[in-house]
């Protein structure tokens, strides 16, 4: 069962921790996909000049006369398609009357409790509580200010409450340098900061990179990450992206082989050869496309997932049917998305690029490797994609969707930017109209 898209999350975490700062920066670079609802306690509090602590049966008034309005604000924004950041939420008000013996709240919260839309994620920002106790000094703002014992009380109410409701809850580390924190809670909701002269509106969703050992994926995903933003959409039809590439997985499997070898219980997929491996179970080619797919259903579960956005899915086939099978192992949902570009050498470029980049010293790196002889004769001594891409450009129909393709040739094989911008170009061009039309 695929998981719940994100649309809407819940900011919680100790006094000081940065909620309204993050959330506040958010806002600020992401206006037209991010929506932000401040504390709705703390707006109470501030807007009637409430007494946090003394004020406990009016404060509870406020809220329940609030939650009305606040649950119309989480709704039209929901409804806007936009993703809903919200600063706090009633278990942790619960979980501070508990710890205040506010029995105000505590009360009237059976009868609200449902009141709200449920989030769909809970974030924590967590930090040491002293850490939180010297911030909430250095803040001067006293009338906020929650002692250590209250807040060790909260945290032990707001953890039972968590458990009882089955929340759904990441906890990140706001104890860290401001860049790395953000960073990866941008990365966690799928936000990616983007240029506002960019054109991103007309850019491939995702793209597959197929082609021999060493044909030129890597250095074609390395040029386009060092291409500025808006040439890079302009002239290649490429937006901010990231990369999937399943060689990584093959790795760790050779990797897990030596070890069960070291244990004496034999090797399961692969043998040694010429100072790297061989696959001997070719069950592992349809095992790793099924892993491929299953990360990119997971990033598609979110509607959003590459608006303005495009993946990058790298890997290489042999065999007698080889490309065909593994097209036939993708999920619907994926291949409806997909473009295809080939990049095209002959098996003898193939083994002589393979065999140049070859680093013997660091023999043991997943991306100094080198396909050894033998598997390069066993697995991609054929290569099924002339057979199945009969033109150089055109569709492929697999299991009933029309998937844009266009092969291009990189031979000879040149550094020179300006000679592979211009191999680039053409091809994406290509590609990108055949896209564009299966699209409409």
């Amino acid at each position: 069962m695929s998981a719940k898209p994100i649309r809407h999350v819940v900011f919680e975490g100790l006094p000081a921790v940065g909620k309204s700062e993050t959330l506040a920066l958010l806002a600020r670079f992401y206006p037209e996909r991010v929506r932000v609802l401040p504390e709705l306690v703390k707006e109470i509090v501030t807007r009637e000049k409430i007494d946090l602590f003394s004020e406990r049966e009016r404060l509870t008034e406020e809220i329940l006369a609030e939650i009305p309005r606040r649950k119309e604000e989480v709704e039209a924004i929901l409804a806007e398609g936009q993703l809903c950041l919200e600063e706090s939420h009633l278990g942790v008000h619960l979980a501070y009357a508990h710890a205040l013996n506010d029995r105000s709240f505590i009360d009237a919260y059976s009868t609200v409790k449902d009141a709200l839309p449920a989030p769909d994620l809970y974030l924590r920002l967590e930090i040491p509580i002293d850490l939180s106790i010297a911030r909430q000094k250095a803040r001067g703002t006293a009338a906020f200010d929650i002692d250590l014992s209250t807040l060790e009380r909260m945290l032990a109410h707001l953890q039972d409450w968590h458990i009882t409701q089955g929340s759904r809850i990441t906890t990140i580390d706001a104890d860290r340098s401001p860049s790395t924190f953000l960073t990866e809670v941008e990365q966690l909701l799928g936000l990616s900061y983007i240029a506002g002269s960019a054109n991103l509106a007309d850019t491939f969703d995702l793209l597959f990179l197929l082609g021999r050992p060493a044909s030129g994926k890597s250095e074609f995903i390395d040029f386009m990450e060092k291409s500025p933003l808006e040439r890079r959409a302009e002239y290649y039809h490429v937006a901010p992206f990231s990369v999937i590439d399943d060689f990584p997985i093959l790795w760790e499997k050779f990797e897990e082989d030596d070890l069960w070898e070291r244990l004496g219980r034999g090797r399961l997929y692969s043998k040694r050869a010429d100072e790297n491996y061989a696959v001997v179970d070719q069950g592992i080619w349809p095992f790793l496309t099924g892993m491929i797919d299953r990360q990119i259903v997971r990033i598609l579960v979110r509607p959003d997932a590459l608006s303005q956005r495009s993946l990058f899915v790298e890997f290489s086939r042999g065999g007698e049917s080889g490309y065909q099978n593994a097209l036939n192992g993708f999920s619907k949902k994926v291949l409806s998305r997909t473009a295809i570009l080939y990049v095209n050498v002959s098996g003898e470029e193939s083994w002589r690029r393979n065999v140049a980049r070859y680093d013997e010293n660091k023999r043991d790196g997943i991306l100094t490797h080198s396909v050894p002889r033998e598997e390069m004769k066993m697995t991609y001594g054929n290569d099924d994609w002339p057979k199945i891409a009969i033109s150089p450009q055109g569709t492929l129909n697999v299991k009933g969707i029309e998937i844009p393709y266009v092969t291009m040739g990189n031979e000879p094989e040149s550094t020179d930017p300006d000679v592979l911008g211009s191999r680039y170009k053409a091809a994406l061009d290509r590609l990108h109209s055949l896209w564009s039309a299966h699209r409409s």
